[in-house]
This record gives C-alpha cells, sequence and structure tokens, in this order.
C-alpha cells in the first residue's frame, strides 16, 4: 500500500474516531442534567422536581406544588413573599390580617442544590425552603434576614385547625404540623389554607406523621423546636441496607455532620457560632445503632449523663457541668429511637450514639473530626444539608458561601481531567487504527 493512501485511510479512521468520543461526551453531558432516581431532579424550561425516597415536589415557577410524604399529598402547593414586596403588590397597608390573606402574589423560585436527602429551593424574597427527604418530610421555610409571607394551600380532602400556636393538617393517612420558629404567627386563612409571617431571622417549619403517630414526644419535639431550644433535628435511617441520613437546622448559625462511625456507632459533630447549648433531636435506626435497648451517648470522648427528666434534659443546655441526653424509644413501632441530646455549651461538639454491647467505648478523641463517609451536612447560615451519600471519583458537593451545589467531571464520569470526547473508548479506537495501519503497511 503507497503513503497517500495509508495517510488517506488514517484521516478517515481518526476523524470517525473523535466522532464518536464527542458524540459520547455529548450524551454523558446530556444525562447529567436529565438524571432521575433517588434524590435526583428532572429540570425542563418551565419546571423542576425533585424526587426523594419519601419526598417528592416540584419547583413551579412562583411555588413548590404537590408535596407528598410516603406517597401522601401533605399541600398542593406553598408560595412565598417578602412582606414589603407582597402590600406593595397589593397595596395592603402596615396591619395585614393573615386570616383575610388568600391570595398570596409569590416570589419566583428556582431549585437551587439537593443532595440525596435534601433540596434546596430559592426564592427571589431572599427566603429559602429546605425540603428534608426524612420520615418527617420537613419542609423548613427561612426568612434569609428579610420578614416573609408565607401561604401553603391545601388539597381538596385536607383539612387544617389552629392548635394553639400551630396549625394541625390532616390529609387521609397522615398528619402535619406547621410551626413557627422564632418571631412570627402561623394560622388557617378564611378559605381553609395555612398563612404565616415571619420576621427577619425566623422559619416556618412543616413536619409529616403517619395516623395517630403524632404523641407526647412528638409534641414535646414541636415545642423544643418552636421554643428554639432544639435548634437541629438529625435523622440516621436503614434504606435497603444502605444507611442515609438527613440533617435538619432549626436555629441560627448552627450546623450538624452526621455519619455512621463504626459498626452499631452514629457520630455527629455540632457546630455553633455562640456559646449557648442547645438540644438535638436525634432519631436513629435499630440497624444504624444495634441495639435500641442499651443505648450510650458519649460527648467529646466523655460518657454523656442520662437526664432523669424533661426539665433537667433543658437545663443542660444553660452552661451545665456536662451535657446530657433523653432516650425516647419507638423500637415497637418503626425500629427505630429519638435521643434528645442537650450539649452543655458550644462552639463544636461531637457526640457518639452507641447501641452495642460495649456501648460508649471511644478512642478518646475531643477534636470534633468525624468521618465524612455518608455524612449530611446542615449550612451554618440556611440551615442546609450537603450530603456525601452520592459522590464518588467522579464528582463531589461543594458548599460554598452558604449555598450546597453538586458538582460532576466534565469528561462525563471518568474522574480525570481531559479534553472533550477522548477518553478510553477513544484510546481504544486508537488502537485499533494502528494494528490495521501496520497491516496495510507490511
Amino acid at each position: 500500500m503507497n503513503t497517500n493512501r495509508g495517510a488517506a485511510l488514517l484521516v478517515v479512521l481518526l476523524v470517525a474516531a473523535s466522532s464518536i468520543g464527542l458524540a459520547a461526551g455529548v450524551g454523558a453531558a446530556g444525562a447529567a442534567t436529565t438524571q432521575s432516581g433517588d434524590g435526583e431532579s428532572s429540570t425542563s424550561a418551565e419546571s423542576e422536581a425533585y424526587a426523594g425516597t419519601q419526598v417528592d415536589f416540584a419547583v413551579d415557577g412562583d411555588a413548590i406544588t404537590n408535596y407528598t410524604v410516603d406517597g401522601e399529598e401533605a399541600f398542593t402547593s406553598v408560595s412565598v413573599q417578602s412582606q414589603s414586596d407582597a402590600g406593595a403588590d397589593a397595596g395592603l397597608g402596615a396591619d395585614v390580617s393573615l386570616e383575610t390573606m388568600t391570595d398570596l402574589n409569590g416570589a419566583g423560585l428556582s431549585l437551587a442544590a439537593q443532595t440525596e436527602t435534601n433540596a434546596q429551593v430559592q426564592a427571589e424574597s431572599g427566603a429559602t425552603l429546605s425540603a428534608h427527604d426524612n420520615r418527617r418530610g420537613s419542609l423548613v421555610v427561612r426568612s434569609g434576614g428579610e420578614s416573609q409571607y408565607v401561604q401553603a394551600e391545601l388539597g381538596a380532602d385536607a383539612r387544617a385547625e389552629q392548635d394553639g400556636d400551630t396549625v394541625r393538617v390532616e390529609t387521609g393517612s397522615q398528619d402535619g404540623v406547621f410551626l413557627v420558629v422564632g418571631d412570627g404567627n402561623v394560622t388557617v386563612n378564611e378559605e381553609g389554607n395555612v398563612t404565616a409571617e415571619l420576621g427577619s431571622d425566623a422559619a416556618l417549619t412543616f413536619r409529616s406523621y403517619e395516623d395517630g403517630e403524632r404523641d407526647e414526644d412528638a409534641e414535646y419535639e414541636e415545642s423544643l423546636i418552636a421554643d428554639g431550644k432544639a435548634a437541629a433535628e438529625v435523622h440516621v435511617e436503614d434504606r435497603d441496607g444502605e444507611t442515609a441520613t438527613s440533617a435538619v437546622a432549626y436555629g441560627e448559625d448552627i450546623s450538624a455532620n452526621v455519619s455512621q462511625a463504626a459498626e452499631s456507632q452514629v457520630e455527629m459533630t455540632v457546630e455553633r457560632a455562640h456559646s449557648e447549648g442547645t438540644v438535638v433531636v436525634t432519631t436513629v435506626s435499630e440497624e444504624a445503632v444495634g441495639s435500641l435497648e442499651d443505648i450510650d451517648v458519649t460527648v467529646d470522648g466523655e460518657a454523656a449523663v442520662e437526664a432523669s427528666s424533661k426539665s433537667e434534659l433543658e437545663a443542660a443546655t444553660q452552661n451545665a457541668d456536662s451535657s446530657k441526653y433523653m432516650v425516647a424509644q419507638q423500637a415497637e413501632a418503626n425500629g427505630e429511637a429519638t435521643v434528645y441530646i442537650a450539649f452543655n455549651h458550644f462552639s463544636e461538639r461531637t457526640a457518639t450514639i452507641d447501641g452495642s454491647d460495649d456501648g460508649g467505648s471511644t478512642d478518646g478523641s475531643s477534636d470534633g473530626d468525624s468521618t465524612d463517609d455518608g455524612s449530611n451536612t446542615t449550612d451554618e447560615t440556611d440551615g442546609e444539608t450537603s450530603s456525601d451519600d452520592e459522590t464518588g471519583d467522579d464528582g463531589s458537593d461543594e458548599t460554598t458561601d452558604g449555598e450546597t451545589t453538586e458538582s460532576e467531571s466534565d469528561d462525563g464520569g471518568s474522574g480525570g481531567d481531559s479534553l472533550p470526547g477522548f477518553g478510553v473508548g477513544v484510546a481504544t479506537i486508537a488502537l485499533s487504527i494502528a494494528g490495521l495501519l501496520a497491516r496495510f503497511w507490511d
């Protein structure tokens, strides 16, 4: 074979290989924007969606719509608007009645970030809406430094009623509770929907329960959250043999990182910008801690004292000599227990929950370090979470300026730097070309 024909053949084959590689790269990039599955979103020009194991919803313009928990619709939509803009839109004066507020012109929303167990929605009004994929189906609307109005419209079969400072919602086989943390109010308007007003540093929280599950322990947790005594909540669940973690922040300037530290041990690192103590409501599965009958808690490597009463538990947060804890067992119902951990002070503390026979054994470390595998972290400023559960060699979650973003490698998952379209597939083709040319030139 002559040299000119060989060169021509080489050019044709290289162009073909390059085209295949570029097409593969484009296909991978397209798949990254239309991922599906638990905790993933599908994005279009009109709306965005989040589909978790227990929580599903869509973001449609100026409202979160079809918010469902464990397949049951909690409410059809929720919208938020700054009080200043809402007043200007409707020509309202300073005195606004939540009972007569029936048509809130919501601010534009966008799905800003998500992980396996969390989705953060950003409002143009400055508010953030955080959905947490846990058994409570938690939704937290934070005012973001500006006073806000919030309105949640219920489905045709749902009913809302005032329950003290909270609003209880009944939807088929589930109950839901709206409560305000900080300066604000929540009520039922004249159309039977839920409306709330939030101060500049307040939050509206929704928690869901199965029918009959909202017992005295649940109401106690609600009171801790509403009164600002419990600034965070953590869930560690078993999902088909895998551990899933979710951390929810109710207070300002607090973050929590939780992981399965070892067999039968859950480790949690909590940070707070000021020294005041707080309670962290921690729900753990039997699979995560081994046994729910004999739970031990250590804080910074030292055994925490089990509180004999709720008042003793809460008093421990006021700079007591030691941190304390209390266990509310629910093993018969769903194979999990809720542990109230009262940290006596901050800024950074590490707690370990151990249900093994030799529970309470630690390495004595008190530097607050914890493993990152399967961890879930609340953001210090807006109460959001970022999870490492889905990251691998080809991507990682990055938290920047108080918001969580997920990044993927540009090479479609190869995990290294490369030019678009020139990966393993093209290398294979190039080797084949070399073999062909060798045969021709022979």
